[in-house]
């Protein structure tokens, strides 16, 4: 049976500050998408929660990029951006950047990951979400997962990884595409991907062309023309039967790599790897965060969430992210913590430096 799950997200509102999502506002997420379900407009559906954004999980048979699927996650941000509104909540809206949904949210807002696959036997599904950083952030797990021996050992040993998978990778300044196959142009895939703020992993295929990953690749800033927020990405991988094992999709996060965001997006720091009940980052509006919900999918039913990262082997990786975090946070305003100024042309720099502009004199 072809299946299509569809992962969308929005920041609709922040309790208190950029900290969480209410509780009311999932539970009118949740009472619109089983409504929903009961028109069989979805097969299922699962909400969670990312720091302040609104996480909606949804499976159907419609394709990717489904108007009908597109249009509920809109009418469903919007009815708990309401509930937000009469709650007074941080930036309630704030990534619904369009009055009028238009078929479509690619480019109007929220995050959107999607792929269309054939089910499997059986079927196992990584949700990565993430808060707090960009969508290149998942570029290094990515690499790990499908390209790097040291962290899957499936890429040596197993005869249907052996051949290696395909990235597709987009420049998302040009906003043009390019295919990498690994592992014979592994280099020259690593050439661009080292530079996550503008080539960004959107999608792995194995060699038959089967998807095996997929991400969002929105850029807020870009959208709306000024800082509203960071991307807060989220990422689908598939696993087992040719793929990478559950154990090796989840290995690369034991290292608390560094990313861009935190505070007021402007900042490098540690991904935390966190448990669903601790993904409200607050120490300076962060670090980072990202929690992993498991499924087995059945007939299009998501049977899940299983928590991946509340587990004591994810411990030491939380340990070390606390010492970078330490460690960075000391460098306040200066560079590498801050990022460099090519990357805070979208954030609230440039309004300081409009407000001092006649007070430069040349030299």
């Amino acid at each position: 049976m072809k299946i299509t799950l569809s992962v969308i997200k929005a920041d609709i509102g922040g309790w208190p500050g950029h900290s969480r999502v209410h509780p009311d506002c999932i539970e009118v997420a949740r009472k619109n998408l089983e409504k929903a379900k009961k028109k069989g407009v979805i097969i299922d559906y699962s909400v969670l929660a990312a720091g302040d954004d609104l996480q909606l999980i949804m499976t159907h048979k419609k394709g990717v990029d489904a108007r009908d699927i597109h249009k509920l996650a809109w009418d469903t941000f919007e009815l708990a951006a309401k509930k937000a509104k009469e709650l007074h909540l941080y930036g309630a809206g704030q990534d619904l950047l369009s009055n009028a949904f238009s078929g479509n949210v690619r480019g109007m807002g929220p995050g959107v990951a999607e792929m269309e696959f054939e089910e499997r036997k059986s079927e196992p599904v990584i949700v990565f979400m993430a808060d707090k950083t960009e969508a290149g952030a998942w570029n290094l797990p990515l690499f790990r997962m499908f390209a790097d021996p040291f962290n899957t050992a499936g890429l040596v040993i197993d005869p249907e990884m052996h051949g290696g998978f395909v990235f597709e990778v987009q420049d998302v300044i040009k906003h043009r595409k390019v295919k990498f196959s690994t592992p014979e142009e592994v280099y020259d895939l690593l050439a661009f991907i080292g530079a996550p703020s503008r080539y960004v992993i959107k999608r792995v295929y194995n060699k038959k062309g089967e998807i095996a990953a997929v991400t969002s690749t929105e850029k807020l800033n870009f959208i709306a023309g000024k800082y509203v927020g960071k991307d807060d990405p989220v990422m689908v991988v598939r696993a087992q039967h040719g793929l990478p094992a559950v154990g090796e999709v989840m290995e690369p996060f034991a290292f608390p790599h560094m990313v861009s965001g935190w505070m007021r997006g402007s900042h490098h720091g540690p991904m935390m790897p966190v448990a669903f009940e601790d993904a409200h980052p607050t120490r300076f509006d962060g670090p980072p965060r990202v929690i992993a919900a498991g499924f087995q999918i059945a007939n299009g039913k998501l049977i899940g969430p299983v928590d991946m990262f509340k587990d004591p082997s994810f411990d030491r990786a939380r340990q070390m992210a606390n010492e970078v975090a330490d460690y960075i946070r000391r460098h306040g305003p200066f560079e590498p913590h801050r990022l460099p100024l090519d990357e805070m042309e979208y954030t609230t720099l440039p309004s300081v430096e409009k407000k001092l502009e006649k007070r430069f004199e040349k030299i």
